[in-house]
């Protein structure tokens, strides 16, 4: 599902944190029926020239927290955001040690490219990669490709992080929680 932030918006310039919150306001509101699985979910920045960091705050950043704490199938991520958007994407993740995903987008919608922007703290890092090198994957298998003290409490733990994220994907069959990769590219950091 692809979301034109600068229609929704009404301006190329977005900028204050009254116009994040009903930019958030829209987002919620164009949000479609829970999908049975995964879905990536893209806020186009397609046509917007400078985005504030108090309007991302507002907006882009609520947006993914309020999606994600509802355990959605959603995955939300910035997409095809110019680089003094990105500018500011970085200075509200980074004090908060929070992390999003970029992505850039064809005009049919592929995705050509993923990133993310902010920081995992190390072991976050490590589980992330692992999940990225191994596709599809679970706490006790990724206890086993390590091999280390670390048990399944603490893998289920680094998982659930990250998909809270909405770096990876979560899905429970049965008892047992399945993880992987949500975006395509989406190995490496800024």
């Amino acid at each position: 599902m692809i979301l034109d932030v600068a229609k929704l918006a009404g301006s190329e310039i977005l900028s204050g944190a009254p116009s994040g919150r009903h930019l958030y306001a829209k987002l919620v509101e164009m949000l479609p029926d829970e999908p049975s699985g995964p879905e990536p979910l893209f806020l186009d920045f397609r046509g917007v020239q400078v985005a504030t960091a108090s309007f991302l705050r507002e907006s882009v950043i609520a947006f993914r927290t309020f999606v994600r704490s509802r355990k959605s199938n959603f995955y939300p991520a910035v997409a095809n955001a110019v680089t003094d958007v990105i500018d500011d994407l970085v200075e509200v993740v980074q004090p908060r040690g929070d992390v999003l995903m970029l992505c850039t987008l064809g005009l049919d919608g592929e995705v050509i490219r993923c990133r993310r922007i902010g920081t995992l703290d190390p072991k976050q890092q490590l589980t992330f990669d692992l999940v990225s090198r191994h596709g599809e994957t679970t706490a006790t298998q990724l206890m086993e490709i390590e091999k280390s003290d670390v048990k399944v409490t603490a893998w289920n733990n680094r998982l659930s992080s990250l998909s809270s994220l909405g770096l990876i994907s979560e899905q429970a069959q049965g008892r047992t929680k399945t993880y992987k990769p949500i975006f395509a590219g989406g190995e490496g950091g800024s």
